[in-house]
């Protein structure tokens, strides 16, 4: 399926505009602060209706406004499937209505996922080169994309964490305490398990298409759990639940004092990383300390072409890939060979976005350019 229409009502600096695309995809041209940005990050909004910038919802309210309304229609190739998928968000009352072909899903995770997109932003060596809360959050959206229960779980989690720690902070008897391990631990271990799992099944394609956008240089992934339990990096069988589950519990048990003293839960899910590595040799390198920015952006950049593949395969349809001024940070070879990557069959409809119309010339003139300017769109 593709991106047929976008409607934008009081979205950033949009007022009232409709985008028609086609099949194929758009080049976005525009200067800064224009609206290039906004427009793809209102695609992305119903995908996962959060902003992929980290913005609030009443931030994404055009200025004077008091509500937005994002509506995105999805036509398969032979246009005879068409999807309708809305949200909006008003600041009275802070309401969110999320719609799939004109009905409420009765759950968030009915509707996520629909549209199939993957968004690459120049910002995005920050999931690389900064702290584990990007790496965490990258993890937890794939996976409640393509994992069924795994969002369920992750809220059951983190709500579980959240009353934990207040008990901690609160100085609870360890006995009292006892009675929130075992829901930690269930929903703990069954994220551990879908994450080390994810990561074991993407490793030889991440390794894979680093080779190849790098020029030959060999990188590895691999999951860095809070949790002690033996794995084997050379990628064999991910332990079941029920051994995640037995060596988060003795984890916590061992914790136990440390945790008192500190008032939070110092291991698990919420603890957890996400580590790179450059091989050399026999020598695995810490990417994030000692690679380069040209090294870490590549890896960044592979990580979403894995996160495209994740999608494909569990969806059975070609994902939506856009690509927001990402070529401006790059080397013209790197920028070539990721351009080669993202026009192979595997992916489907591409917008980019750029504001120098010359930096679309590793396309080739594939795409249909539209110009940007103070939030309306026309078509060149």
């Amino acid at each position: 399926m593709f991106l047929h229409k976008l409607g934008l009502r009081n979205f950033r600096n949009f007022e009232n505009e409709e985008v028609e695309f086609p099949p194929g995809g758009a080049a976005l041209i525009g200067g800064n602060g224009e609206g290039k940005t906004s427009l793809l990050e209102a695609i992305y909004y119903l995908e996962i209706f959060r902003s992929f910038r980290g913005a609030r919802d009443e931030q994404l309210i055009k200025f004077g406004a008091g509500h937005f309304r994002v509506e995105g229609q999805l036509v398969g190739d032979d246009g005879t499937e068409e999807v309708v998928v809305a949200a909006g968000y008003a600041r009275e009352g802070r309401r969110k209505k999320i719609t799939v072909n004109g009905g409420e899903p009765s759950r968030l995770s009915g509707a996520i996922g629909r549209v199939g997109a993957v968004v690459f932003t120049a910002s995005d060596i920050e999931m690389v080169s900064g702290g584990p809360g990007a790496r965490r959050r990258f993890l937890d959206i794939v996976l409640s994309l393509v994992e069924p229960g795994y969002l369920m779980t992750l809220q059951r989690y983190r709500q579980i964490l959240s009353q934990r720690n207040e008990l901690l902070r609160d100085g609870t008897r360890p006995s009292e305490l006892s009675a929130w391990d075992q829901g930690l631990v269930e929903s703990g271990s069954r994220l551990l398990e879908a994450r080390a799992r994810w990561v074991g099944s993407v490793r030889c394609s991440f390794s894979r298409r680093y080779a190849t956008v790098s020029g030959g240089d060999r990188a590895e992934i691999e999951y860095g759990s809070s949790v002690s339990i033996a794995r084997d990096r050379e990628g064999a069988a991910t332990p079941p639940i029920e051994e995640w589950a037995k060596a988060f519990e003795a984890a916590i048990e061992r914790q136990s004092d440390l945790e008192r003293r500190k008032g939070l839960t110092v291991i698990g899910p919420h603890r957890d990383d996400l580590k790179f590595w450059l091989v050399t040799g026999g020598d695995f390198i810490d990417l994030r300390a000692y690679g380069s920015a040209g090294q870490q952006r590549t890896a960044a950049i592979v990580l979403r072409l894995v996160e495209a593949e994740t999608l494909r395969k569990a969806s059975g349809r070609q994902p939506i890939v856009m690509l927001d001024d990402v070529f401006a940070e790059l080397d013209p070879s790197r920028a070539e060979r990721i351009t080669e990557l993202v026009g192979e069959q595997e992916w489907g409809q591409v917008i980019v976005t750029s504001p120098k119309p010359d930096e679309f010339a590793w396309l080739g003139g594939r795409l249909q350019e539209y110009r940007i300017e103070n939030g309306r769109v026309r078509a060149l």
